[in-house]
Order: structure tokens, then sequence, then C-alpha cells
């Protein structure tokens, strides 16, 4: 289906989850989420948007290198702002978790088209503001479900500008519905969680796994190969995250 739709249904469908799991936490009593906010939900429908438009015209390996890298430079660069520097331990890791990230999908991947690869870069940026974000949030099932809920007008903007392109499949409707309830809306909500106990560094660096859980995927579910080229450079991912993640704050 059509990105503007795939990415309206997504945002919906994790809206009406998140709705319902608050209402049945309260047994059924009139719950109004709280600790959402325009901004976030800008942000999170921002990353939804520019993700879907930007998966139409690049492939997936590099374009989940732009995205992280993305990532990693606006999470890393406000926490440097704050005064939250990465220690030796995390700088190290960091840079470990990068070079096993490029070279696990550089090798495999054409060059970008530019126009797409922009558009995933502000994906990246959108999604580590939304992040930082979410620091703060002391309640995050209510505030995701707000920022879900705020952010269904604004995904439904590129919906109504490409009203002329729209294309619908029952597999991809089946799939947006999946993606928003299930691995967005109660994904953030986890998400969401355990940021306050996360400094901006180190929650870039956790990010860093999501590609190798992509290729795993990818091998359980689209029978893709396990290549000694994919199990060394997952290997260095995960090897920089441990190092990042073990090391002290001096």
């Amino acid at each position: 289906m059509d990105p503007a739709s795939f990415t309206a249904i997504r945002l919906a469908s994790g809206a009406v989850a998140l709705g319902l799991l608050l209402f049945f936490r309260r047994g059924g009593a009139a719950d109004t989420p709280s600790g959402g906010s325009w901004g976030s939900a800008l942000a999170l429908a921002a990353y939804a948007i520019f993700f879907s438009l930007a998966f139409v015209r690049i492939g997936a390996g590099v374009g989940a290198l732009i995205l992280f890298g993305a990532v990693q430079v606006s999470m890393i660069g406000w926490s440097m702002v704050g005064a939250e520097f990465p220690t030796l331990g995390q700088s190290l890791g960091l840079v470990v978790s990068l070079a096993g990230l490029a070279w696990l999908t550089l090798p495999h991947a054409a060059a970008p088209d530019p126009v797409g690869a922009a558009l995933m870069g502000v994906a990246g940026i959108a999604w580590g503001i939304y992040s930082l974000r979410g620091r703060q949030v002391q309640a995050p099932i209510r505030a995701t479900a707000l920022n879900f809920i705020m952010a269904v007008p604004l995904g439904l903007i590129p919906v109504l500008l490409s009203a002329h392109s729209l294309r619908f499949t029952s597999n991809g409707v089946i799939l947006a519905i999946f993606s928003g309830a299930v691995t967005s809306g109660l994904g953030y909500v986890l998400w969401y969680s355990v940021l306050p106990s996360l400094g901006g560094t180190r929650a870039a660096i956790v990010q860093l796994l999501v590609p190798v859980i992509a290729v795993l995927g990818s091998i359980v579910f689209l029978g893709e190969a396990l290549t000694a080229h994919l199990a060394l450079s997952g290997s260095v991912i995960l090897g920089g995250v441990v190092v990042a993640m073990v090391s002290r704050q001096s």
C-alpha cells in the first residue's frame, strides 16, 4: 500500500490499542491520558511519515544505517549540549557498534537515492527528539497514548495531500494495524518506561540493536541465510553495546 495510508493506519491503530489498554487497566473507568504533548506528537508523526516515505525510495540496509546514524547524532549531540558527555567506555562502545553497523549494511547496499536518504535522515532526527522528550515522562502509557492520539490528525495530512494516489491491500492494512498497535504502540510504552533510567548516550547506543533484530527477523520469518559476514558484523555491534552499557560514569 502507499506510504501515506500505511502511516495513517499505523498511528490510528496505535492510538486505539493504547486507549483500550488505559481503559482496561482502570477497570473500565474513565482515564484521561496525561503527560503527552504536541511537541512529542509532532516528532512521532514526523518519524512515522518520513520513515514510510523514505523506504519506498531506498533499500532496507542503507535505510537502517542512515536512520540510526541520525538517531545517534541527534541524541548524543543533545546530551553533550546538556553536559552529559560520554565516558571513554561509552565512546569506545559507540564507535565499535557504529563500525559493526556499517560493516553489516554498506557492503550489501547500493548508493541510496538522495531524496530517500534525506527523508530517512529526518525520520532519524525526529525519533531522536521523541526519545529525548520521553526521558522526563512519569506515566509512559498515558503519555504514549496521548501522543499517538494527537499524532493521528497530523498523520492524515499526507493522506489528504496524496488522495489521488492512495492504494490499499488487505495484507498492507493488516500489517499497518499490527505495526501501530503492537510494535509501535505497545513497544513505545516499553521504550518510554526504560528511558528515565538511561542517559541520552546509552539510550542512543541501545537503539543500535534494532538493525540486528531486524536481520534476525529476516532470517526467521523470511528464510534469509545467516552468513559469516552477518554473524561477525552482528557480533561486533553487540560487543560495542555491551562495552558501552557496562562502562561506569567517571
